[in-house]
C-alpha cells in the first residue's frame, strides 16, 4: 500500500492548498467540477460545455479524445451554444436566417436553407474581420496623420497670428508716431509763425508808440507857440516848431479778427477727414484679409432661422450714397421714397440716376440680415448686394443691371432675380420680409422668404472678388427697412 501511494504521488506530485486568490470571486468564472469552495476556471471547453480549473483540466491534455476538444478562455456563456429546442450543441450556421443551429434544426425548421458548419462560417467571417481591421487601422493612421497635420496648422496659425499682431502693432505704432511728429511739426510751425508775426507787430507797435509820443510833444510845443503874444517871436519859432517828421507806414496793417490760424485748423480737419475715408476703405480690405483665413472647410448653410441668426449683422445705410429722392430714418436703417428732393450734400458716392442706397458697413465672411419692405406697385423694392465700385450714374447703375451687383426684385406674389442685366424668374411664397444670407468666402448668396417659416427663394454660387455692401432700391412710394434681429 505504501509503494502504491508513493507511485501515485510521483505521478500527481504533492499539491499545496491553493492560495486565496485562486478561488473564484463574484466576478470570476468558477470551475464546474470543483466541489465546496470553487477555484477560478482556467479554460472552458466548447465540446463539454464545462469550465475547468487548472487541476480538473489535466485530462484534456492527457486523453487522446479530449485533446481534440476546443478550449477557450473562461466563459459564462457556454449554455448559449446549446439549442433551446433540442438541447444539442449548435455547430451549424444557417446563412438564410443568419443564426447558429444544431443538426436537428437543420433537418426540421431550417430544412432546405443554406447551411454550413459554424467553423467554416467563422473562417470566412474571420477573413472579413481581418479586412475590416486593416481598413480600421488604415483609417486610424489616416486620422492620426490628419490630427498631426491639424496640430501643425494650429501651430502655424498661432505663429502667423502672433507675427501679424506684432507687425501690425509696430506699423500702427509707426503711424501713431508719424501723426504725433506731424502734430508736433504743425504746432512748432504755428508757434514759430506766431512768434514772427507777434514780433513784427510789436516792433511796429513800438514805432507807432514812439511816433505818438513825438506827436504829443510836438502838439504841446505848437500849443505853447499858439499862446505866444509876441508876433515876431511867433513868426521866428514857427518854422522849426511846425515841421513834422515822416509818419510810420501803417498801410500794411490788415486786421482780420479771429481769422489768423483758422485756415490751418481747416486744413488739419480736411486731412483728418481724408485719413478717416482712407482708413475706412482700407479697413474693409484688412477685415477681408482677416476673414479669408480659414483652415477648415466652409461651414454648411444653416437650416433653421435660429442658425441664420448666429450670423446676423447690424447694418445701417450710408447717407452719402442715398439718392436725393430717398429719405432715411430709424437711425439710417429705414429708407422711403419721396417726391420731394432731400438737401443732401454733393458726394462722389451718391447715386444720381436711380433711387438706391448702400450700407455703410462692408460685408465679408458669413453674414445674415433681413429686410422688411412695403410697396404700392410691382417692382417698387429691390434687395441687393453690390461692390463699392458700382457705377453711381446712368441706367446701368441699377442694382442687377451690371456685373457688380446682385438684386432680388420683390413683388406681392412673385420675385425676379437680376444679375448683369439678365433676369431670372423666381417662385416662392409672398412675404413682406426677405432674408439674405452671404458666405463671402464660399461665394454663396441666398435669398429667403421669411414669415412663420423660412423658404429658400434662390441660391447663387459664384466668386466674390471684393467686399460687398447691402443695397436697397425703392421707388413709387415704397419703403424698406433693415430689421433689428435678436
Amino acid at each position: 500500500m505504501l509503494a502504491a501511494l508513493v507511485e501515485q504521488l510521483k505521478k500527481t506530485g504533492l499539491q499545496a492548498a491553493p492560495a486565496d486568490h485562486c478561488y473564484a470571486g463574484p466576478e470570476d468564472v468558477a470551475c464546474d467540477v470543483c466541489t465546496g469552495r470553487k477555484l477560478k476556471a482556467f479554460k472552458s471547453c466548447l465540446q463539454c460545455l464545462i469550465s475547468y480549473c487548472e487541476n480538473h483540466l489535466q485530462p484534456h491534455f492527457e486523453s487522446t479524445k479530449l485533446k481534440k476538444h476546443k478550449l477557450v478562455e473562461p466563459s459564462e456563456k457556454l449554455q448559449e451554444n446549446i439549442c433551446s429546442c433540442h438541447d444539442e450543441v449548435m455547430k451549424i450556421f444557417c446563412r438564410t436566417d443568419k443564426k447558429c443551429i444544431c443538426y436537428l434544426c437543420s433537418m426540421e425548421d431550417h430544412k432546405g436553407h443554406d447551411t454550413v458548419p459554424a467553423a467554416a462560417e467563422r473562417t470566412e467571417r474571420q477573413r472579413e474581420l481581418e479586412v475590416s481591421r486593416l481598413n480600421i487601422q488604415q483609417r486610424i493612421q489616416d486620422r492620426e496623420k490628419d490630427v498631426k497635420l491639424l496640430q501643425q496648422e494650429v501651430e502655424a496659425v498661432s505663429h502667423s497670428a502672433d507675427k501679424a499682431v506684432e507687425d501690425s502693432e509696430k506699423i500702427f505704432t509707426q503711424l501713431i508716431r508719424l501723426l504725433q511728429k506731424r502734430s508736433s511739426d504743425v504746432k512748432q510751425q504755428i508757434r514759430s509763425q506766431q512768434e514772427t508775426e507777434v514780433s513784427g507787430v510789436k516792433e511796429l507797435q513800438e514805432k507807432l508808440q514812439q511816433e505818438i509820443t513825438e506827436l504829443k510833444r510836438k502838439d504841446a510845443e505848437l500849443k505853447q507857440l499858439s499862446h505866444t503874444e509876441d508876433h515876431n517871436q511867433f513868426l521866428h519859432n514857427y518854422p522849426s516848431v511846425s515841421q513834422l517828421s515822416e509818419p510810420t507806414d501803417s498801410s500794411s496793417i490788415n486786421i482780420r479778427p479771429l481769422r489768423y490760424f483758422e485756415d490751418v485748423t481747416a486744413a488739419v480737419s480736411e486731412l483728418r477727414d481724408l485719413l478717416q475715408d482712407i482708413l475706412r476703405d482700407k479697413w474693409t480690405n484688412i477685415s477681408l484679409k482677416v476673414t479669408e483665413v480659414d483652415v477648415l472647410l466652409p461651414q454648411p448653410e444653416p437650416e433653421t432661422r435660429a442658425g441664420f441668426l448666429r450670423y446676423s449683422r447690424e447694418i445701417t445705410l450710408d447717407p452719402n450714397t442715398a439718392n436725393t429722392h430717398l429719405l432715411l430714418s430709424e437711425g439710417n436703417r429705414k429708407v422711403e421714397w419721396t417726391l420731394q428732393q432731400q438737401s443732401y450734400s454733393i458726394h462722389i458716392d451718391r447715386f444720381t440716376y436711380w433711387c438706391q442706397v448702400l450700407s455703410r458697413e462692408s460685408l465679408t465672411g458669413r453674414c445674415y440680415w433681413e429686410v422688411e419692405w412695403r410697396g404700392s406697385r410691382w417692382g417698387g423694392v429691390r434687395v441687393a448686394v453690390a461692390y463699392k465700385n458700382i457705377s453711381r450714374s446712368g441706367g446701368e447703375s441699377l442694382f442687377g443691371f451690371n456685373d457688380k451687383s446682385w438684386s432680388l426684385r420683390c413683388g406681392t406674389n412673385s420675385y425676379e432675380f437680376w444679375f448683369n442685366n439678365i433676369k431670372t424668374s423666381v417662385s416662392g411664397p409672398g412675404s413682406s420680409r426677405v432674408g439674405v444670407y452671404l458666405d463671402h468666402r464660399a461665394g454663396i448668396l441666398s435669398f429667403y422668404s421669411v414669415s412663420e417659416t423660412m423658404t429658400l427663394l434662390l441660391r447663387v454660387q459664384t466668386t466674390f472678388t471684393q467686399p460687398l455692401y447691402a443695397g436697397l432700391f425703392v421707388c413709387n412710394e415704397s419703403t424698406a427697412e433693415l430689421c433689428k434681429l435678436k
